[in-house]
């Protein structure tokens, strides 16, 4: 578990956010993730509220991810969880299930944005089973390993990030307004 470079805001601690990197061969140090960078390195970008990442990188292991889901929102206090990897259809890509087991409401419509987006750049996008979902004052974001796919999913859906978590009773998270806008009704 590492925590990110991020500062404290004026009004005390940063907002925490859960990355989790789902990969048997970079749990294993077999290879370098990217995923998992790609996601801090855009949130980073987008931002402006202050926030600390609180990171994991963990097999494809249904009880495992589910585990790690849990703990980064119930005892981790995580208000946005955001995954990578193990969204495809073999055998061992489990994150789909696992977060679905954690989850007390799903919203298919970041999935759906999310595969539109891909589709504009790969055919086989139709084969993602990427989503979101709540559980309990937290936003879980599921997304493919490719640094590019974390981007563009992320780019896709993150205008309604910060009013979803207005909504489900988490933090106020503020965006940079040249990179995203924030959609909040008024």
């Amino acid at each position: 578990m590492t925590a990110g470079p991020e500062s404290d805001g004026p009004g005390g601690a940063p907002v925490r956010i859960g990355i989790v990197v789902v990969s048997d061969r970079a749990s294993r140090g077999e290879y370098e993730d990217r995923g998992g960078p790609a996601v801090r390195a855009y949130l980073s970008d987008v931002l402006t509220t202050p926030w600390r990442g609180v990171t994991h990188v963990i097999p494809d292991e249904v009880d495992l991810v589910r585990d790690t889901l849990v703990g980064l929102v119930d005892d981790e206090r995580c208000s946005l969880v955001i995954t990578t990897g193990g969204t495809g259809p073999a055998p061992r890509d489990v994150t789909q299930e696992a977060t679905a087991a954690v989850l007390d409401k799903e919203l298919a419509g970041f999935g759906e944005a999310m595969r539109a987006v891909s589709l504009a750049h790969v055919p086989t996008a139709i084969l993602s089973r990427q989503t979101a979902g709540v559980r309990g004052s937290a936003l879980i974001i599921i997304l493919p390993g490719s640094p590019k796919a974390v981007r563009e999913c992320l780019d896709a859906v993150f205008a309604a990030v910060p009013y979803c978590v207005d909504l489900i009773g988490g933090p106020y998270l503020e965006t940079d307004p040249s990179r995203v806008v924030a959609f909040r009704p008024r």
